[in-house]
């Protein structure tokens, strides 16, 4: 049913797209919000939350879930900290203008989400592993990086080729990783979701 929350997320869409914040594609936060209802997950911790739109979704796809985020710049903070009021959404969406590692969480989640700094993949995985409930997940986007994890790479910028050097390196990471499987889902711009390996 198209209503105004509809339209309000199509407003953050265009305003993403027109100022080059990296939102999730559609396909993925789709796939992400069915997941969130089939697993009847209630509480998500978010690594990265652009200008909120990903934490709106997640609320947005069931009444029952919460959500913390975590977004170090404050332009971006401030925009999504609107976006959670527009939606009514402060109550559930609790949004912290910080440096992900200078954050320390004790809650446990049922969902742990990371999309952020790309080359802090491995560290954020770390850090926030603790936080994870013993049935829960953790699953990281952007693993296709645009399809030039893939690909080949003699003809990108230094940075970007650094940057695509981290992700395979985390791709590694999570298939050597003895204390976590994950499966890698080909959808959007490429998910990954790891939980804990059963004893």
């Amino acid at each position: 049913m198209y209503n105004r929350f509809s339209l309000m997320i199509e407003n953050i869409e265009n305003y993403a797209h027109l100022n080059h914040i990296p939102i999730m594609e559609k396909e993925g936060i789709d796939f992400l919000t069915n997941y969130i209802k089939e697993n009847n997950i209630k509480s998500i911790l978010e690594i990265g939350s652009a200008i909120g739109y990903s934490a709106i979704k997640f609320c947005l796809a069931s009444k029952n879930v919460q959500v913390t985020t975590i977004e170090r710049d404050k332009e971006r903070y401030n925009i999504a900290l609107k976006n959670i009021n527009d939606f009514n959404l402060n109550k559930r969406i609790e949004i912290i203008n910080d440096d992900a590692f200078n954050v320390n969480i004790t809650q446990k989640y049922d969902l742990i989400f990371i999309d952020a700094a790309k080359a802090q993949y491995i560290k954020f995985f770390e850090k926030f592993k603790t936080n994870l409930n013993e049935k829960g997940f953790i699953i990281s986007d952007n693993l296709k990086f645009h399809g030039l994890v893939n690909g080949n790479d003699e003809h990108l910028s230094r940075n970007v080729k650094g940057l695509v050097r981290k992700l395979r390196n985390y791709i590694d990471f999570l298939n050597n990783n003895e204390e976590f499987t994950t499966t890698f889902i080909d959808v959007g711009d490429g998910v990954a979701i790891s939980k804990r390996i059963d004893d």
